[in-house]
């Protein structure tokens, strides 16, 4: 390259524009090479340039490709004990022929209809995702029987709202999973989900539960965990999760900035 440019130069140009002058003799290589240092400097420049520019699209391409892998392995950790635990009270709800067996297939079929086929994007609508709560809600409140209350409330006027589909499974879960396995009665599971205006959902899960053996992991379980990495990857600086625990109270708050449609 530097032999192109002192050639251009020295045999074209000067000879065009300095032909009495400049362009009668050659200076010298050490002469011509600090002439056209100025040009070989910027071409540099703009070649170094090119090259981390591209270099920077690259890195930034496999970073969403891996945030992107992470989120789909994290998406897929879904407790494989829901499926079990369901299709054991089907099991035993058809023995006893309960007239609440059909109603049982049909939402336990909704669910899983919704975790394979609807919860593929990142981003779900709002109204799914709560109808999605409310009968995941109903499947594990099997588990209670006549052994305490659940409540659900949800409250939301907008439907132009998407939100990342089963962030909130794992509370809703793990409130039914530590009950049930610390109490035989006086269950009392209460979830609360509110959306205002401004796309700022507000959802609130408390459980009762008795200080035993194994409550020890209320706050280091796995799927915890999995949720609390899904949410700074796909809500950063845009949410705000609380865990307290008192003697036999287990609450979770969390705010969200939702996603418009």
């Amino acid at each position: 390259m530097v032999a192109i440019i002192i050639a251009v130069e020295e045999l074209i140009l000067e000879r065009i524009y300095y032909p009495d002058t400049r362009g009668q003799h050659f200076p010298g290589v050490i002469y011509s090479l600090l002439d056209v240092m100025p040009v070989i400097t910027i071409l540099a420049g703009f070649k170094f340039a090119w090259d981390a520019s591209k270099k920077q699209l690259e890195v930034e391409e496999l970073r969403l490709s891996i945030r992107d892998s992470e989120l789909q392995f994290l998406k897929s950790q879904i407790n494989p004990h829901f499926l079990f635990n369901n299709l054991n009270n089907l099991y035993s709800y058809a023995i006893m022929q309960s007239p609440k067996t059909p109603s049982i297939i049909l939402e336990l079929s909704s669910v899983l209809r919704y975790m394979l086929y609807d919860c593929k994007e990142k981003y779900v609508a709002l109204s799914k995702e709560i109808e999605h709560l409310k009968n995941f809600t109903k499947l594990n409140e099997l588990q209670i029987e006549e052994r305490g209350t659940v409540t659900i409330n949800t409250s939301t006027t907008e439907t132009g709202f998407k939100i990342a589909p089963l962030i909130l499974n794992v509370f809703i879960e793990n409130a039914f999973k530590h009950s049930t396995a610390s109490q035989s009665k006086d269950i009392n599971i209460k979830i609360d989900l509110t959306v205002n205006d401004a796309g700022i959902l507000d959802f609130k899960c408390n459980n009762t539960f008795q200080p035993v053996g194994n409550t020890d992991s209320l706050s280091k379980g796995i799927g915890l965990q999995n949720v609390k990495k899904r949410l700074q990857l796909l809500y950063p600086d845009a949410h705000e999760l609380q865990i307290s625990e008192s003697e036999n109270n287990y609450g979770v708050s969390l705010k969200m900035q939702l996603k418009t449609v």
